[in-house]
């Protein structure tokens, strides 16, 4: 990785057997490495995301008492969290003060009329509740949408970098369970304590991850092999793509779910951060196991369900 990584998802869906071969390839040596990569030719529509940046930055700049009322109910998983409701890091198990950020998440768009389990309808596909802002709720379901398209043309991506079928993920996930959290990470004013960050070093629980940087912006650094941090440059018109914990699991541990954080670099202390993250997580009852052709000596890990393996780990991390 001199450079970072850039995989034009047009050019790979344009591309003969042998060309989406070789660009698979690259992406199971990127994902190998560090499982982080950035991604063009996304074919996400630019007013879907001017519009998406218009309604959080509408959201972020309200007063703090009006924010403050979307707060979630303690355990539940969408809504407002205020400055100091986190740190990311203690989700790995290392004590570190409050991140400095603040943000807003939502679940699912809809229910599977099919789905029965509580377990299913109190996490995952709790009720998202809605800002009183002109525009706000229409611009992030249209983002969302364009988010679950877009990881399921970069599953098919990685359906081929592992040497299986493009469409092998597709039954796994017709109706994941994925979660859209803005970020807003305010300026400073003074240097942050020891040990605090913008978000501390952790890891993504799902398949992947599907975040879009404000642009311009920086500060997300990511844990390279032999132990040093690398920022991720700026790349225009570009997302920036992680695998998560879950697809480790899912390759048997031959891609790496790589830990990243957010720092303040010294010269942009008083400038605010931004961005979007889309956790893409596979249908409720997913069952993960080994994939085909990640044997090795051996599976590594008991199989699981998407769902419940990520209710538990929310748990865990939120106490």
């Amino acid at each position: 990785m001199t450079e970072f990584p850039v995989v034009n998802l047009s050019a790979f869906a344009a591309a003969d057997a042998a060309g989406r071969q070789a660009m698979g390839r690259q992406v199971d040596r990127v994902c190998r490495e560090t499982g982080f990569l950035a991604i063009t030719g996304h074919g996400v529509a630019q007013p879907v995301i001017d519009d998406i940046w218009a309604a959080t930055r509408a959201f972020f700049d309200q007063p703090a008492a009006q924010k403050q009322r979307l707060a979630p109910a303690p355990g539940a998983p969408y809504g407002y969290l205020g400055p100091g409701a986190e740190a990311l890091a203690k989700s790995r198990g290392v004590d570190t003060p409050p991140d400095l950020k603040e943000s807003f998440n939502g679940g699912p768009l809809a229910t599977p009329p099919d789905e029965t389990d509580p377990d299913a309808l109190a996490f995952c596909h709790a009720p998202t509740p809605w800002p009183d802002l002109p525009g706000f709720r229409p611009a992030w379901e249209a983002y969302y949408r364009e988010m679950e398209g877009l990881a399921a043309r970069i599953m098919q991506l990685f359906a081929v970098a592992l040497g299986l079928e493009p469409d092998h993920f597709a039954p796994f996930i017709g109706a994941p369970v994925s979660a859209l959290r803005a970020l807003n990470y305010p300026a400073t004013d003074r240097p942050p304590v020891h040990g605090q960050q913008r978000a501390g070093a952790h890891t993504d629980y799902g398949s992947l991850t599907i975040l879009l940087p404000e642009p311009g912006s920086r500060g997300l650094e990511v844990r390279m092999p032999d132990g040093r941090w690398r920022a991720v440059p700026p790349i225009p018109g570009a997302f920036v793509i992680n695998i998560g914990d879950l697809m480790q699991r899912w390759t048997n541990d031959r891609w790496r779910s790589t830990l990243h954080r957010v720092v303040v670099p010294p010269e942009l202390a008083g400038r605010r951060r931004m961005s979007l993250a889309f956790f893409h997580q596979p249908d409720w009852h997913a069952r993960i196991a080994c994939l085909p052709g990640c044997e090795g000596a051996g599976a590594i890990h008991a199989p699981v369900l998407s769902g419940p393996w990520l209710m538990g780990k929310f748990r865990a991390a939120t106490g």
